[in-house]
């Protein structure tokens, strides 16, 4: 009887962690999905509203060196899936504004014929010559911060369900199976099968057998504490609107 009480007690304490660990895992798992749609769903905007705002204002001009834009906001969709060993993002976007340069100095000069060596060296003095101010500085930090953090943060929910699974494992020792069964089936030894352990009783027993998995309660805090929620005022949506 003392065996078949202790199995069931093991089982007793695993079941809410089990179930709570499910639901957590649930949780962590639609956040990912919400937030991934939620940043993809940012890039194909604010490529499309490029597209339309600079076909609208430059015309054939831009049409025609529109694959420079596409390519620069594939690379970026390629870091936010598979980081920097993709896309290395601060020489990706060095290469986009030196490109740019060439292509609109060619437009600007369209009367005259450039050699390669002459356009290479133009390349080369795009940080000297600053044609476009202090734009690119700006973009470059503002968008190494977003999507670096993006990438992180998406990369950290998708990897809770499993972290949840693994630190939610119970693997009850013998001194809380024994004072779980205590307070669960000491009644009945005297016939009141309805009477229930009071709540700072089983919290007791409950930390002692999750004395594992306290240890990480403040950790777990910050994590929640400093993890965004889509609601929030986000500064990818600002940089690329």
């Amino acid at each position: 009887m003392e065996e078949k009480l202790s199995q069931q007690s093991h089982t007793e304490i695993k079941a809410p962690v089990s179930q709570l660990s499910t639901n957590l895992q649930s949780t962590f798992r639609q956040r990912h999905g919400h937030f991934d749609q939620f940043f993809r769903e940012l890039l194909e905007n604010a490529e499309r509203s490029l597209n339309s705002m600079f076909v609208r204002t430059y015309g054939m001009m831009y049409v025609q060196n529109a694959e420079l834009f596409k390519n620069f906001f594939q690379a970026l969709k390629r870091y936010y899936v598979s980081g920097s060993s993709a896309v290395n993002l601060d020489a990706m976007l060095s290469d986009f504004w030196a490109d740019l340069l060439e292509r609109m100095f060619q437009l600007v000069n369209v009367q005259y014929e450039f050699s390669d060596a002459y356009m290479e060296c133009v390349s080369r003095h795009t940080e000297q010559l600053q044609p476009f101010g202090d734009v690119p500085r700006k973009l470059r930090i503002q968008l190494m911060r977003a999507f670096v953090a993006a990438r992180t943060f998406t990369r950290g929910l998708a990897l809770m369900p499993e972290v949840v699974n693994r630190v939610s494992t119970v693997s009850a020792s013998p001194s809380c199976v024994r004072a779980a069964m205590k307070m669960l089936y000491c009644p009945y030894c005297s016939g009141q099968v309805a009477l229930k352990p009071c709540q700072n009783y089983c919290l007791n027993v409950m930390r002692g057998c999750l004395a594992n998995q306290a240890d990480l309660d403040a950790e777990w805090n910050n994590f929640l504490g400093e993890s965004p929620s889509c609601d929030q005022p986000n500064p990818t949506r600002h940089i690329l609107r």
